[in-house]
């Protein structure tokens, strides 16, 4: 590590590894370096999906949530050409900005590998929707795979190796917003750097550091959002007409009991259902592969209902890890696994039960009762939407469809910031999910880009 760099990037998602791509590739002569907190993308393995062990054990480090290329390395590698959905950076740039980065990262993402295939709207699909008062977003998708998606990540990293500082297990735990001087941890010591540019681009691993970061140094805050639910998984073939034509339903409806929004997305054709570890909390996620040989019987996808706290409550993130704290508490450290017609009737699911459903869990998690730990409100919405979805899909209110919990999505609270640089911080740029602009592998790529073309003419 050098005493000074002339742009450093906190994070090695897909936002932090745009912006090193492209400064890189403007300015050569630029001394860049990357510090993510977690392994090489190489050695990101998780002990549940290389059959290890059944249940999570807690790494050090999470091979599914850490680790160069983030939390997207190993997601469903869903890319999403749309200002639809995926984000807010069009409440600070036009939507043809947007649009145009998103399409310029998809170029450089092309140049590594992925793939060219595009599922197109459907206005047909969209019209049955609307027929049940249900609401679907409309954009052209990408299914990178999980498995494609890791090899084209990898394949940018090694681009960026001879450019690139990339330093790995390398933690930083403090930005000094005035000397730009970086304290980080690595190999058992702690280090400094200085750097003349700094690019937050923590991802959603290190959106509770970035908020402290900035409730220390007095940066105003905004977010009051949260997304709670469950992981649903069922039978492929209850949504095989909306996969193949468009591959990602994302869904939009409004519960008549409580006027709340629900959202259905994340889906995963033929996908399993996986476990993640954010700062020792065990939530739920989806991830599905382009491989032939490694799709399952069944699909998945995100059920979430949507709040937003008014004040005095400030801490919509702490919420969301308490409610999936006490699924971990109930389930003995892990996740649990409910039927939904058990879930209906007041009964708790157990490993009798499971078994004689006709859906087999593509995750073990332990049979149980998520209405111990998921509130009332959250629970009724999600079974009012399940029925609702059954409308388009018959079949997705089984007695058999399987419930894990906790599924949540908090979304980072954003920093206020003029062009992405961060207010009273001259210098210093916030990017991505874990600064809660963007909430998709597109928006972030495209908001690292534009931060980087940003910094780029002033350096």
């Amino acid at each position: 590590m050098k005493n000074n760099y002339d742009i450093a990037i906190i994070g090695g998602g897909i936002g932090g590894l745009m912006a090193a791509h492209r400064l890189a590739e403007l300015d050569p002569s630029l001394s860049i370096a990357l510090f993510e907190k977690g392994n090489p993308l190489d050695r990101r393995i998780c002990p549940i999906i290389a059959k290890k062990t059944k249940t999570c054990i807690k790494c050090k480090s999470c091979a599914i949530m850490e680790g160069l290329a983030g939390a997207g390395a190993f997601s469903d590698g869903k890319y999403v050409i749309s200002t639809e959905y995926g984000g807010w950076l069009t409440e600070f740039l036009p939507d043809e900005t947007v649009i145009d980065y998103i399409e310029q990262a998809d170029k450089i993402l092309i140049n590594f590998g992925a793939t060219t295939e595009r599922f197109m709207p459907s206005n047909e699909l969209k019209k049955l929707c609307l027929k049940y008062d249900l609401h679907m977003s409309q954009a052209q998708v990408k299914h990178l795979g999980t498995d494609s998606n890791f090899d084209t990540m990898l394949n940018l990293i090694h681009a960026l190796e001879d450019k690139v500082e990339i330093h790995t297990n390398s933690n930083v735990t403090n930005v000094d917003k005035e000397t730009h001087t970086l304290t980080v941890q690595s190999k058992g010591s702690e280090q400094t750097c200085t750097a003349d540019k700094i690019i937050f681009a923590v991802g959603r691993a290190g959106s509770l550091f970035f908020s402290d970061w900035c409730e220390k140094n007095n940066i105003p805050l905004h977010n009051n959002q949260v997304d709670i639910g469950v992981r649903v998984e069922l039978p492929s073939l209850v949504w095989e007409d909306f996969a193949k034509k468009i591959y990602e339903p994302k869904i939009r409806y409004r519960s008549k009991e409580y006027g709340d929004i629900i959202r259905m997305f994340c889906f995963n054709d033929r996908g399993q259902v996986v476990t993640e570890n954010t700062n020792g909390v065990l939530t739920v996620n989806g991830h599905s592969y382009r491989d032939e040989s490694r799709k399952t019987k069944n699909s998945n996808f995100a059920l979430l209902s949507t709040t937003n706290f008014t004040q005095p409550f400030k801490e919509p993130i702490e919420y969301a890890r308490h409610v999936a704290s006490l699924a971990n508490l109930i389930s003995g450290g892990s996740v649990l696994v409910q039927r939904l017609g058990d879930l209906e009737v007041g009964r708790r699911t157990d490993e009798k039960r499971l078994r004689q459903g006709t859906v087999r869990p593509t995750l073990f998690a332990v049979p149980g009762d998520l209405s111990l730990c998921i509130p009332k409100r959250q629970l009724d919405n999600i079974i009012e939407t399940l029925h609702a979805l059954d409308q388009i899909a018959p079949g997705t209110a089984n007695y058999d469809t399987l419930l894990y919990g906790i599924e949540c999505k908090y979304y980072s609270a954003r920093p206020r910031c003029n062009e992405f640089e961060i207010e009273g911080c001259p210098g210093i740029y916030a990017v991505g999910d874990g600064a809660g602009f963007t909430r998709s592998l597109s928006q972030a790529s495209a908001n690292g880009l534009y931060v980087a073309d940003l910094i780029a003419k002033n350096v």
